[in-house]
């Protein structure tokens, strides 16, 4: 009894609290009649005996675990009612017991780990309670678990065989657990995909003009979309009062003719509408196929616009998809600050930190944008769902279900539960968002990729269309924003200045007074140091020179491994070594520069005086050249009208001289 008052629901939902009917069992294991997941109703929607378990009420989405002994279905292995009762203890242990699962994924991994498990002693005739007699097939465990896997599977292995007394059975013991270790391969993490500049700008700028676009007809659209709704209902409304066929408004001459003895509406075809409305080249421009428009093609565009900005808040956000799907109306705030002005702010529910119900993630002033055209699309698609749908408007999801009565998915699926989320590559087909032609890699796409990814996969290649994915948009945001080499494009800049700062000031330098969602800090940070540590890497390369030789470069990359990407992160991290991009390439002291070196070069490269020597801690970068043209050109023309003998004079004419003698050793280095 001791052991049962211990027993209690671990997952974290507003149906599991103590005192709820299936919080604590009575016995273990619990009867086949107990009741394991019970609706905000109060209805037992699965029971322990029961061959499959549904999870929607925790999930909030279609959920099942299931045990295999009951009906036989393609897509799951049938399971002995023995072994699927070992199964249910073990998974109810996961529930009930000290180790539960807090997070329905995390619950369902564990089950899809445990049950390939549990099917391989089913294919070698032996109970699972009985494995750790047969090492030959506990030798057959890592050809269905992926590497990446182990620590975790081995961990929840480790801790069903110290809990042994309580589950009632063994599976694996020590001596197995210690064989099993060594028959895993090492694993090498393979680094989520870095976007290229010219890629990631193309998908934003494209992003951007869909979301304008939307805002700028907002009026327009929600109009024809009331009036396509309003004459869909009355026809309902029509053929239930006279039994006649229920037909669509939108459909030919011959139908307008019989309207008027019917009583229904009939508007001819929807592309006249569409034009009535100002909405004709607006749709034609992003979702139109051959002229030939049809009513559907209104959902079609909403989707796309959703999608759109879904993409847009993720580009300038460290938020997942996950977390991004399930913002709601209203979650954009501004945060004033007395020293950095406006700093924008998501809050929503993070699918990572547990405590976390109303995280923050720092975002782009641009994201507005994004979350206004979803906001607008959601409010009046909401006014027309069902009313059990409907809820609160003030909270409402901006994604969720769409309600057109012209829409074939209306009355399908459980809109109780939220939507499954589409992939983004789904956008490349959807609509004329993307031209295709403009995603294909280019061999300085590859370059830029595998710079900042050296794991990337092999069917990245030139001439393929890049495979845009959700995941990646998070990781390229975070290499984006430490305005590092690899972003060099003067527009990708100028998108990237606020927020770059934002994140610095709140993610890197724990600015801010808010708690900010744990793991998009921990991803900035380790972002920023593995940039570090590359540009570090890069420092050995003919690249940089030094203006006092190959003997003080030498000294100054000492430290520095071009091979050992792990070496230079820890280095970054102890501050061992530093790397500060300046205009003429690197500064290397770890000293805060009292002379500039941002927005100043006089100093760096000797210019202050006509005998005075290039800083020390400088390395210059030969792939600068362009960008000193560039300041060069502006030197000129404020020399041009700077009073003689001035302050003003003086300091460019300083900065001169450094550009010159920047050129000399660069050339020197280049044999030019």
């Amino acid at each position: 009894m001791n052991m049962l008052t211990t027993l209690g629901l671990s997952i974290e939902s507003p149906l599991a609290v103590p005192g709820a009917s299936n919080y604590r069992p009575e016995s273990w294991p619990p009867p086949p009649d107990w009741p394991v997941v019970i609706d905000a109703q109060g209805k037992v929607i699965s029971r322990w005996g029961d061959p499959i378990w549904r999870l929607d009420p925790w999930a909030k989405k279609a959920l099942t675990l299931n045990f295999g002994d009951g009906s036989v279905k393609k897509t799951a292995t049938s399971i002995s009612s023995k072994n699927a009762n070992l199964l249910r203890i073990i998974t109810g242990w996961w529930l009930y017991g000290p180790y539960g699962a807090r997070g329905y994924r995390s619950l369902k991994t564990r089950f899809d780990q445990m049950r390939r498990l549990f099917v391989l002693c089913e294919e070698a005739g032996i109970l699972a309670s009985e494995l750790r007699h047969f090492p030959r097939v506990c030798e057959r465990i890592p050809a269905f678990l992926h590497t990446s896997r182990k620590t975790e599977f081995l961990t929840l292995m480790h801790e069903l065989y110290a809990s042994r007394g309580a589950v009632g059975f063994t599976l694996l013991d020590s001596g197995s657990l210690t064989r099993l270790a060594a028959l895993f391969p090492t694993h090498h993490t393979a680094q989520t995909p870095y976007i290229p500049t010219r890629i990631w700008r193309y998908q934003v700028t494209r992003l951007r003009e869909c979301l304008d676009d939307f805002l700028s007809h907002r009026e327009q659209i929600e109009a024809c979309y009331r009036f396509c709704f309003a004459a869909y209902e009355h026809n309902q409304r029509v053929s239930e009062r006279t039994a006649c066929v229920n037909a669509p408004p939108f459909c030919g001459h011959h139908m307008q003719l019989s309207g008027a003895k019917t009583g229904l509406r009939f508007l001819g075809a929807f592309a006249d509408t569409a034009k009535r409305f100002g909405i004709f080249e607006l749709l034609e421009r992003w979702v139109g196929r051959s002229g030939d428009l049809q009513v559907r093609a209104l959902t079609s565009y909403l989707k796309l616009v959703n999608g759109a900005g879904l993409a847009y808040i993720l580009n300038f956000s460290l938020m997942r998809v996950e977390e991004a799907w399930n913002l709601r109306a209203g979650c954009l705030d501004v945060e004033h600050d007395k020293s950095f002005g406006d700093i924008f702010l998501l809050h929503g529910q993070t699918t990572k930190t547990l405590s976390d119900s109303d995280a923050l993630w720092v975002t782009s002033p641009s994201v507005a944008v994004a979350v206004k055209a979803m906001e607008v699309i959601s409010l009046f698609r909401s006014l027309y769902a069902p009313h059990k749908a409907a809820g609160d408007l003030a909270g409402r999801y901006l994604t969720d279900f769409s309600y057109e009565p012209w829409s074939s998915l209306r009355n399908k699926g459980n809109h109780s539960l939220r939507p499954n989320i589409r992939p983004y590559s789904d956008l490349l087909g959807h609509g004329k968002l993307f031209d295709l032609e403009r995603l294909r890699i280019t061999t300085e796409d590859l370059k830029l990729a595998r710079l900042a990814t050296p794991t990337l996969p092999e069917e990245y290649q030139v001439g393929a269309v890049w495979p845009l994915a959700w995941h990646q948009l998070r990781r390229t945001g975070a290499v984006n924003m430490q305005a590092s080499g690899l972003v060099s494009d003067a527009s990708l800049q100028y998108q990237l200045k606020h927020v770059t700062r934002s994140m610095s000031l709140y993610y890197g330098q724990n600015h801010s007074r808010l708690r900010l969602e744990e793991k998009a800090h921990t991803l900035y940070v380790r972002t920023m140091y593995e940039t570090l540590g590359r540009e570090l890497q890069q420092l050995t390369s003919e690249r940089f020179v030094s203006p006092h030789g190959d003997k003080r470069k030498a000294e100054i990359v000492r430290l520095i491994s071009p091979e050992d990407a792990k070496k230079m992160i820890g280095l970054a991290k102890k501050g061992a070594v530093a790397c500060r991009p300046i205009i003429l390439g690197v500064c290397s002291s770890r000293e805060p520069c009292p002379y500039g070196g941002i927005d100043n070069i006089a100093h760096c490269a000797g210019g202050d005086s006509v005998d005075a020597k290039p800083c020390p801690d400088v390395l210059y970068d030969s792939e600068r050249l362009s960008a000193v043209d560039d300041l060069e050109h502006v030197l000129k023309e404020r020399l041009a009208t700077a009073q003689d003998g001035s302050p003003l004079m003086e300091s460019l004419m300083a900065q001169q001289r450094s550009v010159e003698s920047f050129r000399r050793v660069v050339g020197n280095a280049n044999g030019s």
